[in-house]
């Protein structure tokens, strides 16, 4: 449900206004609110970018750049001048285009993106 005066707005991820598939093992739940989106994103264990999304992205790493927080879980990063980083629980990030990722262990990775662009698990 949506709440909405002049100064107090309120949106949930339970009702998204677009789901968008990274594979057959993760998603994002986008949610607009005031100019801003923000997505849900829930990568299940064996999900990784170029298995995943590059099919659905048809780009030879992930051109998408992301702010985020991460929920649960952990995720590989490993950028393509080979800049590597794990992130977990309570990590705040920024990521650059130009990545491949990977869900570390047997914990379902969740965080909030702050979608700064529209080509998250997209066709360039």
């Amino acid at each position: 449900m949506s709440t909405e005066t002049a100064s107090l707005q309120k949106r949930s991820f339970n009702q998204p206004d677009e789901v968008r598939a990274a594979g057959s093992n993760g998603e994002g739940r986008i949610v607009g609110l005031h100019g801003v989106n923000f997505a849900q994103v829930s990568l299940q264990p064996g999900w990784k970018w170029s298995e995943s999304v590059k099919p659905i992205a048809k780009t030879d790493s992930c051109q998408a750049a992301h702010h985020g927080v991460v929920v649960s879980g952990r995720l590989h990063t490993v950028m393509n001048d080979g800049t590597q980083e794990e992130l977990g629980a309570g990590d705040i990030y920024y990521i650059a285009p130009g990545h491949d990722a990977w869900v570390v262990g047997n914990e379902a990775y969740v965080a909030v993106d702050i979608v700064a662009d529209d080509k998250w698990a997209k066709p360039a």
